[in-house]
């Protein structure tokens, strides 16, 4: 089992030129996150983003009204949350004014009464879309006093075993990963942007990190069974889906302490590595998309370049 500090297999120079041959949503972050590249070269291929590939083939497919697909949260994929979520996730600049005009319409159209967000009816909040939107709105840097609303819902909606559950008002009694993974990414971008009370939204976070490690990602708690064997198959993109190199990527973005209860799901992500030294795409969510990002079962660079970046930080600490 892999412990703290032990390299086995480090990434090749091939592997890594792979990547650079990628989409600039790829190229830019294995510079800076891989590479180490200089803040200039970093930022002026993030810039590409929203010119070439698959992100200026996302933007040019925005509506007039500034949705995608006509709606908001649905028809999943193609909606406006959703695409949102992959512009998040290309790193696209924050600046970008149609991100910002997409900002506007999901808050205006989806904020309730009660300080979260829902679209389809109103009277009350649903946590993983309000967990979600939170982390679009706080990337892109959406001023407005109703994002604060939105992390306090979710710091109010965190339950005792430390995670959170959309159907927590419907009686659900223990946490859902999937939800659980949404609100913390979501509270981390706002931690990011925000800060507003800083102190319980890191809190917050431990918690969740917490019951996530309880399960060592996967396992439940009471029998030590994996959960759901999809979990230790990676997607990408996740959509509201939990997989274990997803929460992982989340775990070295934060830059989180070592812990051994980890060390199996680390395990795991280096023993899906291929021959090749690359990651395959192992699944991939059913559902009308704009154009495929990449094939299922083919070399992935999306799940290679999180995978590298998950190593690399598990042997730093």
């Amino acid at each position: 089992m892999s412990t703290c500090g032990v390299t086995s297999r480090p990434s090749s120079d091939e592997t890594i030129q792979w990547l650079l041959e990628g989409d600039p949503a790829i190229r830019w972050q294995a510079l800076r996150d891989l590479i180490g590249a200089a803040e200039g070269t970093v930022e002026r291929e993030r810039r590409k983003v929203a010119r070439e590939g698959w992100g200026g083939c996302l933007l040019a497919r925005q509506d007039p009204e500034g949705t995608w697909a006509g709606g908001l949260y649905s028809p999943k994929w193609t909606s406006t949350t959703y695409t949102m979520l992959l512009l998040r996730d290309f790193g696209l600049p924050v600046t970008n004014w149609q991100a910002k005009r997409a900002c506007t319409l999901l808050l205006e159209r989806g904020f309730q009464k009660d300080g979260g967000v829902n679209y389809g009816w109103r009277g009350g909040s649903e946590t993983c879309v309000t967990g979600m939107v939170l982390s679009i709105l706080s990337y892109f840097e959406y001023n407005d006093g109703r994002v604060d609303s939105l992390a306090n819902h979710l710091l109010e909606e965190q339950m005792s075993d430390g995670g959170w559950n959309c159907r927590r008002r419907r009686g659900a009694s223990h946490s859902s990963v999937h939800t659980t993974i949404s609100v913390l990414e979501g509270l981390w971008h706002y931690q990011r942007y925000r800060a507003r009370r800083l102190q319980a939204v890191q809190a917050a976070q431990r918690l969740g990190r917490e019951f996530l490690l309880a399960h060592r990602l996967f396992r439940s708690h009471r029998t030590g069974e994996i959960i759901k064997p999809i979990f230790i198959r990676f997607s990408f993109p996740p959509r509201w889906h939990y997989d274990i190199l997803r929460a992982l990527d989340y775990f070295q973005s934060v830059k989180a302490p070592c812990d051994q209860r980890l060390a199996e799901a680390i395990d795991i992500v280096l023993g899906s590595r291929g021959e090749d030294g690359s990651w395959p795409l192992q699944n991939s969510y059913k559902g009308k998309t704009y154009f495929e990002l990449e094939r299922v079962e083919a070399p992935s660079r999306w799940n290679t370049l999180r995978a590298l970046r998950v190593l690399r930080w598990w042997h730093r600490t």
